[in-house]
């Protein structure tokens, strides 16, 4: 699989694990779910952690300001495709200026540092 597809679905599976276990934490507080979401929302976050891990990247840094575009836009997909809510003009404007700041972050021409 090419290096570009590679990383984005790292990236989007990282996306939606973290989503995943932050939105457990936010149904059992917000939303008055059971207590128990948090064991496989704990889970779904430390394989958001493991699958950041493989993101082709030499620093830590870039990568995870890289992620950050894609996060932002997984975001808004649960938004519409779970939470039943679809995003408006300014959400998708926002979305697609972070998915251009990630694409910056990873396809910019590096020099000798």
């Amino acid at each position: 699989m090419p290096a570009l597809a590679t990383t984005l679905l790292i990236y989007a599976g990282a996306a939606l694990a973290e989503i995943a276990g932050c939105f457990a934490f936010w149904a059992w507080l917000r939303l008055d779910r059971s207590i128990w979401l948090i064991v496989p929302g704990v889970a779904a976050l430390a394989l958001f952690a493991w699958l950041l891990t493989l993101a082709p990247s030499d620093y830590a840094g870039r990568a995870f300001a890289a992620y950050g575009g894609i996060y932002i836009a997984t975001s808004l997909m649960w938004l519409w495709l779970i939470e039943g809510r679809v995003p408006d003009r300014w959400d998708i404007l926002g979305g697609v200026l972070a998915i251009a700041a990630a694409a910056i972050i990873v396809f910019g021409p590096r020099g000798a540092s």
